[in-house]
């Protein structure tokens, strides 16, 4: 049900369950269609980060490359179609997409006559002597959404003149069966990847067996001399020498078995404040949820990604923002929506599966897979749920171990024009 409501201004402003429409006497530039976007100060260009001549040669093959991946991945379902304009309002009936939380021009909107517009239990007018300035006070229409959501929508604008817009399409739905038990253990995997910290990675496996004595772990091990790790309910899997983070995250998570599993760093400490089972109820309680992180000694280390959408020859304009979140989740006002959160989170298996973690990325790689996730995953960062960080000690420091941490300007580099290849981004910025 659509209702009535006046801003400060006394302008007509509609709300609808999931957002809101509104007419304005003028539109701001973020309110206009997808066009060029604005990189914000101190965004890194991302074309500037490849040699001159070879740029025009790249910006060819992405061209081609995202035409690609269009026709393989759009649906009919998503493409834009109208209602003419002989009811008397043109409007879109189909395939507008808005980002959260921002206002977007709704395109399209017209009309053949000069006409008023009547909701079934308020009224709105809108009258003016030519035709032409009818159709630009409808130009201005703007819908904002009020919560959110990566799956949701509003599937109809009830107005008596235009009826109702519904849409119910099939789908053949595939989804993973998991045969749980009471017991956590039966519900969650803890999984870690490892490189030449096996002290570390024993410390932490006995506090895991201090908590949660029959839960299984699955370790990746990339180190470039492999010790034996052995033990009840561990699994060891040695990979090649320095394949990296994100390959090592693949392996791992290829591996577990059970609904959920529980991601943590190999030098993380587990506490009386490690409930794995508070993070499981969240995820239960909310199942539209794929993601929830915890704490690291207190800090959540959240962040937001907003995206604006760019023309088809630049690509788009992104900003990682620190310790950005969104609104909480109903009954757990501990718990926040985030577009990422810290190294310590509790997922659903299938859904990071889905999505993966790029094995290109070695080094430099942990903002990158929600950056692709983005749109897909749904994230949740609740900060009662703490895992401990192990002391840094001048012992614990190892010099071959800090050659492969701490990335040259070649991965810096290589990551940038990642993201202006595979992301089809303009410009990037990280605050």
């Amino acid at each position: 049900m659509l209702m009535l409501n006046c801003d400060s201004s006394g302008l007509p402003y509609y709300r609808h369950s999931s957002g809101s429409l509104s007419y304005k006497s003028s539109l701001p530039t973020q309110h206009r269609l997808p066009g060029p976007c604005t990189c914000p100060d101190g965004s890194r260009i991302l074309k500037d980060h490849f040699p001159q001549d070879q740029y025009e040669e790249l910006m060819q093959r992405r061209a081609k490359e995202f035409q690609q991946y269009k026709a393989r991945t759009n649906s009919i379902l998503s493409k834009l179609l109208f209602a003419l304009p002989n009811s008397p309002l043109q409007y879109p009936i189909q395939g507008v997409i808005v980002r959260p939380l921002t206002a977007t021009a709704i395109p399209g909107m017209s009309s053949s006559i000069y006409a008023s517009v009547t909701n079934v239990s308020t009224k709105l007018t809108i009258e003016s002597s030519t035709l032409l300035v009818l159709n630009d006070l409808l130009a201005k229409v703007s819908y904002t959404s009020t919560i959110y959501h990566i799956n949701t929508g509003d599937l109809g604008i009830n107005l008596m003149l235009l009826g109702a817009i519904t849409s119910n399409p099939s789908f053949i739905t595939i989804f993973s069966v998991y045969f749980c038990l009471l017991d956590i253990s039966s519900q969650v995997t803890i999984v870690t990847k490892t490189f030449l910290r096996y002290k570390q990675l024993r410390v932490l496996l006995d506090s895991i067996r201090k908590f949660y004595s029959n839960i299984k772990v699955i370790i990746a091990d990339d180190s470039l001399e492999p010790e034996s790790i052995t033990g009840e309910n561990i699994q060891h899997y040695i990979m090649p020498p320095a394949q990296g983070w994100f390959a090592g995250r693949n392996l791992a998570v290829s591996q577990v078995t059970t609904k959920y599993f529980l991601w943590v760093d190999d030098d993380f400490l587990f506490s009386e404040k490690t409930k794995i089972e508070k993070l499981v109820e969240v995820m239960e309680a909310v199942p539209e949820l794929d993601m929830v992180g915890g704490s690291v000694q207190g800090n959540k280390f959240h962040f937001s990604i907003l995206y604006e959408e760019g023309d088809e020859n630049e690509g788009g304009c992104l900003y990682r923002k620190s310790g950005g979140k969104f609104h909480s989740l109903p009954s757990y006002p501990q718990c926040h929506l985030a577009s990422g959160v810290v190294n310590f989170f509790l997922a659903r298996t299938d859904a990071m599966q889905r999505v993966r973690f790029d094995p290109k990325l070695q080094r430099v790689a942990h903002s990158e897979f929600f950056m692709d996730g983005l749109g897909s995953l749904m994230v949740a960062s609740c900060g009662d749920v703490t895992i401990d960080h192990q002391p840094k000690t001048d012992g614990n420091r190892n010099p071959t171990y800090n050659k492969f941490r701490s990335p040259g300007r070649n991965d810096a580099e290589f990551k940038l024009q990642l993201h202006f290849f595979k992301n089809y981004l303009k410009c990037i910025r990280y605050g």
